[in-house]
């Protein structure tokens, strides 16, 4: 039995949205103000008991408007409902034990084995009628104040007329419905448990718990699971029984100890004769010597070190190894011979990165996956579970590691409003190019997996380009100070695509991030490369798949709105408000560059000459004083390495970066994606 696919309705910025749960582990992934927490957020509110649950700044702004027209204009049918909704689809077959979800199954052909639970937050029909009175009641003394509207009573009142709801609806059929009234019985169904990004390795001012007992107070926690007198676990009787022992030792010294106390105590009358005798006997018990007598420590050369004494990404981790524990024996139900586990364990680990450097987030996902299909097939205890984990994380390391079918790319479409999309899917959009589709992967596994949490992308050609954007970003930051977010400042990803830039396409669409590609014009004749004026066509691949030309007639004299793209169901089309833009080498001082270094060097040429016995990375050096080679042969046929001519470049910039220029159709681009 497992959650097929969660359905949310005017959470904050889900406003209508869906994600589909993965059998054993979902990675949800995405930018900032993505919702990932609010998908959290909402699912434990609905999940687990709650008495103040929401506030009426939970609901989506946008539904709050349209809730206020209908409002205005009276326009409500008997069926209307206004909140906040959580669907979950349950998928179960015929080897599932069926006792507990048969309370809520309301079709019992054997092809809907699907149940639909849905939980809701909202105000219905008749108190919307008692709404309206009352608001006018409320009106009344603030007739010209156009601020005291609906939305600014509710916000006020909201408590009054919004309650939580639960029922189960027919799958295909939801006219078909029954009430849940008791949580237990959603309880029995499923058990949700969370871990969340603020844990308590640090205290608010971001310094480590200052009690530096975090450790120490989770092994009380996992002692708390484990034992129970219904359940016999021959460790802790081991730990009772010596308990018991320490508690005769204890009570001969503690006779010595409080004897004076004692006799004061009967001197005062405290005590009288022939009647009962005060004792203080010594009463040992796991759970709370766990808590307050027991301390992590670290062995190193023969010496033990309190917790705290390594880092917070140490720290951080093992805390959460002790949490995982703790919550999957509590799903498992060890201490209790009655209760058994849930028909679905839901499990949340929220941002599991915290405080960690990146060789830890990789060891962390490459075991977790492992260490919960262990739990979930009983491998240690002989408990089997339905265990479904979630998973969210800012990390492109953690990314990196995880299986690309597992990860849920959360995208914000607009201000209000966010969705969830299937890695896997984007392999169907490789469908006829899966050579393409498996260099994509392996591509964003090995080195580029920040992509997926970028604001913005550049996608450039070469090793001169990758180490000189940086640069030249912060020299446009420096000449243009003006209102705009600097380029250094945006959240902006820097991928070399080489000449495959073109296999990025259906990605980029993916992604739906504002993307620049830097590309060369590659100009070419029927002997090859050639000077962009004795050029046919382009040979570039990026070029001809974006843009759907190759004529360097047409390209050469092409605008930026011809350049400027949105992908459409036939593919790339011109649109000047689009969120792609492809650049290449254009004409400047009456000639035309092929490459970057060619436009480099017709743009700065003299800066060279002043530099060019420190340039390392060029060979015949004296040519660039010869005024009858052109730009196109010094790029050819001097540069010797082309890293290290771009170090050269940086190495020979003056502070303010200054005292070169940048090729105008890289300055174009820039300006473009600053916006």
């Amino acid at each position: 039995m497992r959650i097929n696919k969660i359905e949310i309705s005017n959470y904050r910025l889900l406003k209508d949205f869906d994600i589909n749960l993965e059998e054993n582990l979902s990675l949800v992934i995405g930018k900032n103000n993505t919702g990932k927490t609010s998908f959290l957020s909402v699912l434990e509110r609905f999940l687990t008991f709650s008495k103040d649950r929401f506030s009426f700044e939970d609901i989506n702004l946008e539904s709050k408007q349209s809730f206020k027209e209908k409002f205005i204009q009276d326009n409500f049918e008997e069926e209307y409902s206004f909140g906040i909704t959580l669907k979950l689809y349950i998928h179960y077959d015929e080897e599932d034990n069926l006792s507990n979800i048969s309370e809520v199954m309301l079709n019992l052909e054997p092809d809907q084995n699907v149940v639909v639970i849905e939980f809701s937050y909202s105000i219905l029909y008749e108190e919307i009628q008692r709404l309206k009175k009352d608001f006018t009641e409320f009106k009344k003394d603030y007739a010209g104040d156009p601020e005291k509207d609906i939305l600014f009573y509710l916000a006020e009142n909201y408590k009054s007329y919004f309650a939580v709801r639960r029922r189960a609806l027919e799958y295909k059929n939801e006219e078909n419905t029954v009430s849940i009234e008791e949580q237990s019985t959603i309880d029995k169904i499923i058990n949700f448990k969370r871990i969340k990004a603020k844990r308590d390795v640090v205290d608010t001012d971001g310094y480590k718990t200052t009690s530096d007992k975090t450790l120490s107070r989770k092994s009380s926690r996992f002692y708390n699971k484990i034992s129970s007198p219904e359940v016999e676990n021959e460790n802790i009787r081991r730990l009772n029984k010596e308990l018991r022992n320490t508690d005769k030792d204890l009570d001969e010294v503690y006779t010595d100890l409080f004897a004076g106390l004692l006799d004061k105590v009967k001197r005062f009358g405290g005590i009288k004769e022939n009647e009962s005798k005060l004792e203080i006997k010594s009463k040992l018990e796991g759970r709370n010597l766990l808590k307050d007598n027991t301390s992590v420590m670290y062995s190193q050369e023969e010496q033990t070190l309190p917790e705290d004494y390594y880092g917070l990404g140490y720290l951080n981790l093992i805390s959460m190894i002790f949490e995982i524990e703790v919550i999957l024996n509590d799903f498992k139900r060890k201490t209790s011979e009655t209760e058994v586990p849930s028909d679905i364990n839901l499990f949340f680990i929220e941002e599991p990165e915290a405080h960690t450097h990146p060789q830890m987030q990789y060891i962390f996902i490459k075991n977790i996956k492992d260490l919960l299909e262990e739990e979930r097939n009983g491998e240690e205890d002989g408990i089997e579970i339905d265990l479904q984990t979630i998973i969210s994380t800012h990390s492109s390391h953690i990314t990196a590691e995880s299986e690309f079918d597992d990860i849920k790319y959360f995208d914000r479409t607009n201000v209000n409003s966010v969705i969830s999309k299937d890695l896997k899917q984007l392999e169907g959009e490789y469908d006829e190019d899966s050579d393409q589709y498996e260099f994509l992967k392996k591509y964003l596994t090995l080195s580029r997996s920040e992509l997926f949490f970028a604001d913005k992308a550049i996608l450039i050609e070469g090793d001169t380009e990758r180490l000189l954007i940086p640069s030249i970003m912060r020299k446009m930051d420096n000449e243009n100070q003006e209102d705009k977010l600097p380029l250094l400042s945006q959240n902006i990803s820097i991928i070399q695509a080489g000449a495959y830039a073109h296999i990025f396409d259906k990605f980029i669409d993916f992604l739906d991030i504002k993307t620049l590609i830097i590309t060369d014009i590659d100009s070419v004749h029927e002997n090859g490369k050639c000077p962009v004026e004795e050029g046919a066509k382009t040979s570039n691949n990026t070029i001809k798949s974006f843009l759907g030309k190759e004529e360097l007639d047409e390209l050469v004299d092409l605008r930026k709105d011809e350049r400027c793209l949105s992908k459409e169901e036939d593919g790339w089309q011109n649109d000047n408000s689009g969120d792609l833009l492809i650049v290449y080498q254009k004409k400047e001082d009456e000639y035309h560059p092929r490459s970057f270094e060619d436009a480099f060097i017709n743009k700065n040429l003299t800066f060279i000459q002043e530099n060019k016995d420190s340039f390392y990375g060029l060979k015949k050096a004296d040519k660039f004083d010869n005024e009858q080679l052109s730009s196109f042969e010094l790029a050819e046929n001097c540069i010797n390495k082309k890293t290290d001519f771009a170090l050269d470049i940086i190495y020979h910039s003056n502070d303010a970066i200054s005292n070169w220029d940048i090729p105008s159709y890289i300055e174009e681009g820039l300006t473009w994606l600053k916006q």
